[in-house]
């Protein structure tokens, strides 16, 4: 397939314009990509060799590159030829193995893959002379660099782990009020009869217990060993995670610096045809974060991928003060996006989808309680 685009065209970019764009030199890997690094609608960024560990959090701003910030900043580098691990509390910037070459016509946003999200590695995507992070303006030539701060485990990196992910759109893909409602009238996007449409699809807080045998989520322990960004199944809750049960009255105290697992009330599908981003934070319903990982994929709870509607899995922190949540609270807002056209495979079909189905769940690399 030949990468090009029509001069009216609107929407996300499919995972099949993402490999052409490869192969036409628009994204420049290092590395020829590898399995299942392309999903339906964005791809995965690697680590590359290097890791520079600085003394802040920055941006570049129009007038410098992140390498120029880097050799004013830096306190040491890391080799990430070879496992190293990544301290809590401290802040990295890794160069990636994706480069871009984008046209005027296309544009990206970065968002942390949701095993990221679910560990509380609070990580980035930094290009040259951007103002803002986690966004790529159309016409970009340069690098990529991710800056990464676990906050709650050390995290075991090497070069070619996958953190982040990004997403390729041309012109204003975002769903208005009117269209979403009539997307919702088709396809039903959440299992709730009275839904909040307005400025996307309301989530709200589960902290009833219904479902998951009296348990609403988990919270994070201090101390722990260390987590291998890329090993599955390896590690037991136990060791990291606390299990929160229901109260009676359904209320949860958030505590200023802790972190949580918890899911949302309802369960959320999105179209094959759609794609969709949870709103990380808004200070309208509270001073707390529920969401690192933003990114939902076509197919994502969609029945016709095996989905059957999913939960919201939502990595919680709270801000300066104690905050209580109650159940049924509206947390968060999905945003859904149209797609170019359809991928080739859903979330859920043929590549590796770890959260399809869910409830509440833990990340990939701990065994099922």
């Amino acid at each position: 397939m030949t990468y090009s685009l029509p001069p009216d065209a609107r929407g996300i970019l499919p995972d099949r314009m993402i490999a052409a764009m490869a192969d036409d030199g628009v994204i420049l890997p290092e590395y020829p990509f590898v399995e299942s690094q392309i999903q339906p609608a964005s791809l995965d960024l690697r680590l590359g060799s290097t890791a520079f560990r600085v003394r802040a959090s920055f941006l570049p701003g129009p007038r410098s590159t992140v390498a120029e910030r880097i050799d004013g900043l830096k306190l040491h580098e890391i080799d990430l030829t070879d496992d190293a691990v990544l301290e809590t509390n401290c802040v990295y910037i890794v160069p990636l193995l994706e480069s871009l070459a984008l046209p005027a016509s296309i544009s990206a946003t970065a968002n942390p893959k949701s095993s990221t999200g679910r560990l509380d590695v609070f990580t980035r995507v930094i290009a040259d002379g951007t103002r803002r992070f986690d966004t790529i303006d159309a016409g970009y030539h340069g690098p990529l660099y991710a800056e990464i701060s676990p906050k709650t485990f050390p995290v075991l990196v090497r070069e070619g782990s996958r953190l982040s992910q990004i997403r390729f759109r041309t012109g204003d893909a975002q769903l208005d009020a009117a269209a979403l409602q009539a997307l919702h009238a088709r396809e039903q996007l959440v299992d709730q009869e009275d839904a909040d449409l307005s400025n996307g699809l309301a989530l709200s807080i589960d902290l009833s217990g219904e479902g998951s045998n009296g348990f609403v989520g988990y919270r994070a322990k201090r101390h722990t060993g260390v987590v291998d960004i890329d090993r599955r199944g390896g590690y037991a809750v136990d060791d990291f995670w606390e299990p929160i049960r229901a109260r009676n009255d359904g209320s949860l105290i958030l505590d200023p610096g802790e972190f949580y697992i918890l899911a949302s009330k309802e369960a959320v599908q999105v179209p094959p045809d759609f794609a969709a981003e949870m709103v990380p934070f808004d200070p309208l319903v509270g001073e707390f974060r529920v969401h690192y990982a933003g990114f939902f994929d076509p197919g994502f709870g969609h029945a016709g991928a095996g989905g059957q509607g999913s939960r919201a899995v939502l990595e919680v922190r709270s801000r300066e003060v104690p905050f209580i949540l109650e159940h049924g609270q509206v947390v968060g807002r999905l945003v859904y996006e149209k797609m170019l056209s359809r991928p080739g495979a859903l979330y859920g079909q043929r590549i590796s989808s770890n959260y399809q189905g869910q409830g509440l769940k833990l990340s990939k690399h701990f065994r099922a309680p």
